[in-house]
């Protein structure tokens, strides 16, 4: 039997006295990586540990960013085909990329593209469940409006299914928020689907970008909307979750706290008939260790970074949540999952060149390249990979959707080929895998798949080919579906 989807909670602890972390409530009912802290890995015995912690920021660029405006520019295809941008010269002799991205153009001898990815697909929720799964084939019973326990997992599920937790901080995590429709969908993909969901990836709530419906962008410094192309002054905030205790619940009274548990007997009967007891004192365990544990809440607490640490990633929610992924990957978090942009920022249908140039590129330019310093100069870069993809890429062809309000130009999705961005985790910088054809719209040479991009992330945690999770039938369920892309490393 599943459990409910409301977690039992206890009415004399107040909302202040909870762990303020996605959905964590003190007794451990109410957060999915919390429920899932028992690794599969760790019961079989199959998951390596390496003698010097490996990890992954996955940034995920939802709405899909244009290969021909950012990282494949084609300057001499005809006019509706290349856009308005012009390329620029890298740190890497032959290699060029948009001009409104110097930062990363000066950094080129620390990351590598590869320019031919492909699948076959141009609706968001599906593409979105490829890339975020690496799973490249529709899953049964898919529904492109909400996740189901047949998608395949998320490779953050993947990863929390396979690793135990380090220093009282769960596998994965995902930030700065779910990534949900404005129309209310919860895009499928993000979650552990097959797998189940006690090992869905620890979704830290950050963003309070929807209390500005239509709105997009990287707040608060960034901001447009994307119906109009016209900036909107923001109303938001970037709220780094803080693990708290209200003042009738300090560190030296938490242990009186446990008599609690003797106060819920009854729910704990209600929880055997679901199957959930065997995880009760373990989830208490581990939510009072998060919430006493100075180093969970320094890695969340971005706010209380230098000033000119938190200028240098940017102070708008591309930056704090790079800034958070480095802090909580060096606090043991083994993989990152960073959205930038909210509700499919990146889908420039629309004012596609103004939205780039002004409200994309630069947090973004800015915010990665920091991520890449900021790793280098902590002797953390070899250790950490770091990938940067959208669920597809965009259009050779420029248009004007004459449906649309602003009559602007933009691309329409494009699942033939994108150009996935690899830095750290002993990729050779200054490195181009495969080609598009002239006109960027098919790979030309060396084709790559998202189950090609998910064995990259994989390899580099150092997972063994052979590993395999099991599934609540106890069927054995392979973690690589292809072979990490080669040329890269």
């Amino acid at each position: 039997m599943r459990r409910p989807a409301n977690p039992i909670q206890h009415p004399l602890i107040c909302r202040r006295a909870a762990i303020q972390a996605g959905a964590i409530s003190l007794l451990g009912l109410g957060s999915s990586h919390v429920a899932g802290l028992r690794a599969l890995g760790a019961e079989s015995g199959s998951a390596p540990v390496p003698s010097k912690p490996k990890a992954v920021i996955y940034i995920f660029l939802s709405g899909g960013l244009g290969q021909l405006d950012s990282f494949d520019m084609k300057p001499d295809a005809p006019e509706n085909i290349r856009g308005e941008f012009k390329p620029i010269a890298t740190r890497t002799p032959g290699i060029q990329i948009c001009e409104h991205l110097p930062m990363l153009a000066a950094r080129s001898d620390r990351w590598a593209l590869v320019r031919s990815l492909t699948h076959p697909y141009t609706v968001h929720s599906l593409s979105h469940h490829v890339m975020l799964t690496g799973r490249t084939p529709t899953p049964p019973g898919f529904n492109d409006s909400r996740p189901r326990p047949t998608d395949f997992p998320s490779i953050a599920s993947v990863v929390t299914g396979v690793f135990a937790p380090r220093n009282n901080l769960p596998p994965a995590a995902v930030l700065p928020e779910k990534l949900v429709h404005v129309s209310g969908r919860t895009i499928p993909g993000q979650f552990a689907g097959q797998m189940g969901s006690r090992f869905d990836p620890w979704f830290i709530e950050a963003s309070q970008y929807r209390d500005t419906k239509y709105v997009h962008g990287a707040f608060p410094e960034y901001g447009f909307q994307r119906q109009t192309g016209k900036t909107t002054p923001p109303n938001y905030r970037f709220e780094a979750p803080r693990l708290e205790l209200s003042q009738d619940l300090l560190p030296d009274r938490i242990n009186s706290r446990r008599r609690l548990l003797e106060s819920l007997d009854h729910q704990r009967r209600e929880l055997d008939q679901l199957g959930s007891t065997g995880n009760f004192d373990r989830q208490f365990q581990t939510a009072t260790s998060m919430l006493l544990d100075g180093r969970v809440h320094r890695a969340l607490d971005v706010h209380a970074a230098p000033a000119k640490v938190q200028q240098r990633y940017g102070c708008n929610s591309f930056g704090w949540s790079l800034l958070m992924a480095r802090q909580l990957i060096e606090a043991g978090v083994r993989m990152v999952q960073v959205n930038l942009g909210n509700d499919e920022s990146w889908d420039t249908h629309e004012a596609a060149f103004p939205n780039l140039r002004d409200f994309l590129f630069p947090p973004t330019d800015r915010a990665v390249s920091a991520l890449l310093d900021d790793l280098h100069d902590r002797g953390l870069l070899d250790d950490v990979l770091i990938v940067m993809a959208g669920e597809f890429g965009r259009t050779p062809r420029v248009f004007v959707d004459k449906t649309s309000v602003s009559k602007t130009a933009g691309r329409d999705h494009w699942g033939a080929v994108q150009t996935v961005f690899f830095a750290g985790g002993g990729v050779k910088g200054g490195t181009v895998v495969g080609s598009s054809d002239r006109i960027g719209g098919y790979p030309s040479t060396d084709p790559q798949t998202p189950e090609n991009m998910a064995a990259t992330i994989y390899q580099a945690l150092g997972l063994p080919k052979t590993l395999t999770w099991t599934d609540s039938f106890d069927r054995p369920h392979q973690v690589y579906h292809g072979d990490p892309i080669r040329g890269l490393c």
